[in-house]
Order: C-alpha cells, then structure tokens, then sequence
C-alpha cells in the first residue's frame, strides 16, 4: 500500500490561511503538520517579546532567535520526513533551512503574500534560489524577478469555502469595512472621508486604528467609536458581519498594484455586494460589474449611491459563483502541485 504524502506547512499566523492551505492539501491527499510561528520570537513568546519591542538592536535579536527557531524547525522536519515543505512568507527561515529541506528529499513552496520589494521582506528576497516553487501575491513582484533572470509565479489568495460562504439575515449594515488600518494612511482617509459623506448610514469599520501599544493617550482620546471599532475580529465574525451588509468595502494597500488582498475573494465567497478599488488582475475577474470597481472617491460614492438604493444579490451571487468556480485554496494548492510536476 502506498504511502500517503505529507505536507509540512511552516508559515507565520497570517489571518489563519495556513490552516486554509492545510484543509487544502488534507483534501488533496496528504498528511499535514502545521508550525506556526510568530517572527522573531516564536516558539520564544512571553518576556522575550518585550524583550524584542524594548531591544535597541531589534535586529540582533531576530537573528538570534532565527538561529534557534533552524535547529527547531529541522528536528520538526526529521522527525515528519515531509514530502513537501510549505511557507508563507518564510521570514523567519534561513536559505540554508530550505536547502536543508530540499536535501532531505523534500520539495519546497514558498508563497509570498507581502510584496518582495517592501524593506521588512529583503531576507526573503533571496528564496526563490532555494525553493522548488516560488510563487507571489502579486504581479509585480513576478515582474521584478524576471527582470533577473529568475522564474517566479503569479499565485493570488483564494477563498476559504469552510470558513467564508453565504448566510442568511438581515441586511442591517449599510457599508462595512475589515481590514488593518493604523499601517496604511490611504485607507485611513478613505475611510475618515467615507464617514463624513455618509452620516446617516450604518457604517461599522473592524480593525486597529488607534492602537494602545502606539499612542495610550490618541488611544483614549480617539472619536468615532461607534464606528471605527478599533479591534481586529476573527474570520468567523467576519463572514456573520458579511450576511447582514449592503456594501462590503475593500480598500487595497499601496502595495499592490497588480494583484488582489484576501478581503476580495472573502466578501465574494461570502455572497455580500463588493465594492473594491481596481488594477488590471481585478479587472479582469469581474469583467460584467459583479462587483463595484472604482478609480477614485469620487467613483466609489457613486457605486455607493447606486447600491444603497437598488438590489445588488444578482450581481453578488454572479461574484460568488466567479470566486468558488476558480479560486479556492483546493485550486491554488492543485496549481502549485501541477507546476511542482
């Protein structure tokens, strides 16, 4: 009887995804184990983290601990003996890590969800020369290695169908927005400017916006509390809040300028009214107005204005059958496997 497959899935808690792409191979097949970290400091949690935020060589610090966090994941690697080695992101792996995979019989993935270009992901820039497969959120970035010489992968995110997919309630929610607000000044007045043109809607926007570890005092003082929550929520509670809006909102990060962030194929999966900022890979996913594409504030009110006062389930459902039809976590891990050959 053949052996079956293993898959060893080494990524940071990035909104939980490794446990998407961890269903996914499961369903595919394979046996998984999945190490999460937390970089720098993971599996050394507790006073090291404020050891890390206090350090004046942060740095230092992260080395140090990437150098225990090698001798932990390859015992972890031994021990499995994994066909396939897996990594969002990979921050906290050495070169050295992945070749030692790779010597070990193992094949390696690495999915880039932050764009190589940005100066935090410069230790990971080097890991398609030592992977089997590396693939990026966004275009760009595949553009940026083939200006190299290098064979990179455009590989958007996906939906997660056991943890986003539609629901019945009522539609209480005029407009709402999830996603991380305090690192991206673009959404922050977006969305200030969204609260002031809509004062009459129920508008509720999920995320730090204010956070206490940056400023206690903007913390306490902040305005608009009944609807800059100021929290992060589960993905759970984001897929209920989805059943009771009118308008999901996306806003991209500066980032990305030909790709998508995970909150488009979320809402679509969700069966919510979408209505997101464009580049040419959105554009060409909605191509019939499924979801509302706007270049500008100006066109983001008028989408606005339209879905406020006209029925948008049609145009949803049409967006959700796009999304389940081609882009699961079960279909990207299939077209990884594929390019693996």
């Amino acid at each position: 009887m053949k052996a079956m497959p293993k898959a060893l899935i080494v990524s940071s808690p990035f909104f939980g995804y490794q446990n998407s792409v961890g269903r996914a191979f499961e369903e595919l097949g394979y046996e998984v184990k999945i190490e999460t970290y937390d970089e720098p400091i993971h599996p050394f949690k507790g006073l090291l983290r404020w050891r890390h935020k206090l350090s004046l060589n942060k740095e230092a610090l992260r080395e140090k601990n990437r150098q225990k966090y090698r001798l932990y994941i390859e015992a972890v690697f031994d021990s499995f003996k994994p066909d396939i080695v897996f990594t969002y992101n990979g921050q906290i792996l050495k070169d050295d890590t992945l070749d030692y995979f790779r010597k070990g019989g193992a094949k390696v993935i690495v999915w880039m969800y932050d764009s190589v270009l940005r100066d935090d992901r410069l230790p990971c820039r080097s890991h398609i020369d030592h992977s089997d497969l590396f693939c990026c959120f966004e275009e760009k970035d595949v553009e940026y290695y083939a200006s190299l010489g290098k064979k990179a992968y455009f590989m958007p995110l996906a939906c997660d169908t056991t943890v986003y997919y539609p629901q019945k309630a009522e539609k209480d929610i005029d407009i709402l927005f999830v996603g991380t607000l305090y690192t991206s000044q673009k959404r922050m007045q977006m969305l200030e400017a969204l609260v002031k043109h809509y004062p009459d809607k129920k508008i509720l926007i999920y995320g730090e916006y204010k956070p206490y570890f940056k400023n206690p005092f903007t913390w306490a003082f902040r305005r608009n509390r009944k609807v800059f929550l100021n929290y992060n929520i589960p993905p759970s509670q984001v897929n209920d809040l989805f059943a009771r809006t009118k308008i999901a909102l996306n806003i991209h990060h500066k980032q990305t300028f030909n790709g998508a962030n995970q909150r488009l194929f979320e809402a679509c999966g969700a069966d919510v009214y979408q209505i997101s900022d464009t580049n040419p890979f959105i554009d060409s996913l909605f191509t019939k107005g499924e979801v509302g594409l706007y270049h500008d504030q100006q066109e983001m009110y008028s989408l606005i204005d339209y879905a406020l006062t006209h029925d948008m389930s049609a145009q949803a459902h049409a967006a959700y059958e796009i999304i389940i039809g081609n882009h699961t976590f079960t279909q990207r891990v299939r077209q990884m496997l594929k390019l693996l050959g």
